[in-house]
């Protein structure tokens, strides 16, 4: 019973609609109805500016981050107990689902690649920050935010294995799940990269 309550609050947690709650409330505006039509972060830098672009990302990021550690908070199991790591994982794929079919939004959300970040962050700080490195690099490099989305996902699973040797099998099939589940969210992304015309952001303009 408690584990169904974990679930229900995680996917609560990760549907609220940030990039749609800010565009209504603070623009007048459906984010949903403007740029690439998605809600989430990148669609809110494109359409609203830097300000409240950076504001969805944060609370998307939290929203991860929040919905793993919700067993920790309250005292579920010993911190990085097996338990306690399985729970967190299947948290963690309830918030993304949250985020890409909120109930709070016609099920219509984003793609849900802050809210990824967030998990690994309150799972495994370290390769959080390795895999953020990564999609810094590439989108600095390219300014393409998709691409560097999908070269982070794409390494988040070889680096788990690789460079932290990572032996829980429950953590290893859900860093490829992820990393499966972000590529298929960039699909259209992946069309237009392939095509030459994906939209660029210039992060210092």
């Amino acid at each position: 019973m408690t584990e169904i309550i974990y679930i229900l609050l995680a996917y609560l947690i990760g549907a609220i609609p940030t990039a749609i709650l800010i565009g209504k409330w603070k623009y007048g505006i459906d984010i949903r109805e403007h740029g690439s039509k998605n809600a989430g972060a990148t669609n809110t830098f494109r359409v609203l500016g830097k300000k409240p672009g950076k504001i969805v990302l944060a609370i998307d990021i939290l929203k991860g981050v929040v919905a793993v550690l919700l067993p920790f908070i309250i005292g579920y199991a010993p911190w990085q107990s097996d338990k306690l790591i399985q729970l967190q994982l299947m948290l963690g794929l309830v918030a993304v689902v949250g985020h890409v079919l909120p109930v709070y939004a016609q099920f219509r959300g984003g793609k849900g690649v802050a809210t990824s970040l967030g998990i690994i962050i309150g799972i495994h700080p370290l390769l959080a920050l390795v895999c953020l490195g990564i999609f810094l690099i590439i989108f600095l490099l390219s300014s393409y935010v998709s691409l560097g989305a999908i070269i982070a996902a794409i390494s988040f699973p070889i680096l788990l294995q690789l460079l932290f040797k990572n032996d829980n099998l429950y953590f290893t099939i859900f860093s490829i799940l992820l990393s499966l589940a972000v590529i298929f969210a960039h699909k259209k992304n992946i069309k237009r990269l392939l095509e030459g015309n994906e939209n660029k952001i210039n992060l210092f303009s």
